[in-house]
């Protein structure tokens, strides 16, 4: 079976929001990953949402991230409890929302990362569902032309249906990125929504080829976004497949189980001990 490349395994910050941002990324290098995604919220990165001004500036969090010789797979500005949702009724939120993500764009490829995460929102449940969907489609092929000028691919994630009810599984990330239909909008998989609607790391990897560019590597039971080994899911089985595809891309530790908070080291160690078996 073929190796792992070591910057494929990459950690996260969202579950050590309780510790400053150097702490994270010391951790990284103490635990031996030499790549991270960036949770862009606070107080380790937020964009500019509540003023005209990101904070830490991004030349700092940059210089940070490249002094200890990590890689920035991919840029991941908070958009789930914030008030962003690109299929948004009503214009002013979606509108918001557009502006929000042009300026994460831009953010990112200050960072120096080559991709950014965006989810597709959701509509009213009241409301017929291909509405909420065109407004998520024309928001994305809006955001794919900003992705270009700045250089960076969107990898847009499908949720959970209690997330979202426009992209949730294999075959509405697979309508979407067909409709939008912009070169610079990739999909990517989560696999605990994936889990949770019983498919698999394979079926991604087959169904969007290389249109699949980041993958968020969790166990679940099958939810919760847990350390490998506190779930049921058969993780090995998925890195057969990943393998079997020749997937290139990340492999991302968004750990968000509150029960991480108080240690978040040891969650990483954890996965980075399982996956490094794969190295």
């Amino acid at each position: 079976m073929e190796k792992l490349g070591k910057k494929q395994l990459s950690g996260m910050n969202i579950h050590y929001k309780f510790y400053t941002l150097e702490y994270f990324l010391d951790s990284m290098v103490r635990l031996g990953v030499e790549s991270v995604e960036l949770w862009g919220a606070y107080p380790h990165q937020l964009n500019k949402l509540i003023d005209d001004k990101s904070y830490p500036p991004v030349k700092d969090v940059k210089r940070m991230i490249e002094e200890r010789g990590l890689n920035l797979v991919c840029y991941t500005p908070e958009q789930v409890i914030y008030p962003i949702n690109i299929a948004a009724k009503e214009s002013f939120i979606r509108d918001f929302s557009i502006r929000y993500f042009r300026d994460c764009l831009e953010t990112a490829a200050e960072l120096g990362t080559d991709r950014m995460l965006v989810t597709p929102g959701w509509g009213y449940f009241n409301e017929p569902v291909e509405e909420a969907w065109a407004r998520c489609r024309e928001s994305l092929q809006i955001l794919g032309e900003h992705a270009e000028k700045c250089g960076i691919m969107i990898a847009l994630e499908n949720l959970r249906t209690d997330e979202s009810n426009l992209v949730y599984n294999l075959p509405t990330l697979k309508r979407m990125l067909e409709e939008v239909g912009h070169p610079y909008v990739k999909g990517m998989v989560d696999t605990i929504p994936m889990a949770i609607n019983g498919e698999t790391v394979g079926d991604y990897l087959k169904g969007l080829g290389d249109d699949l560019i980041h993958i968020h590597f969790l166990d679940g039971a099958p939810r919760g976004h847990l350390a490998w080994g506190d779930g049921i899911l058969p993780l090995d089985k998925y890195m057969k497949e990943i393998f079997e595809a020749g997937y290139q891309g990340a492999l991302s530790l968004e750990i968000t189980d509150n029960r991480y908070v108080f240690e978040p080291d040891e969650a990483v160690r954890k996965c980075a001990e399982a996956i490094g078996a794969y190295m």
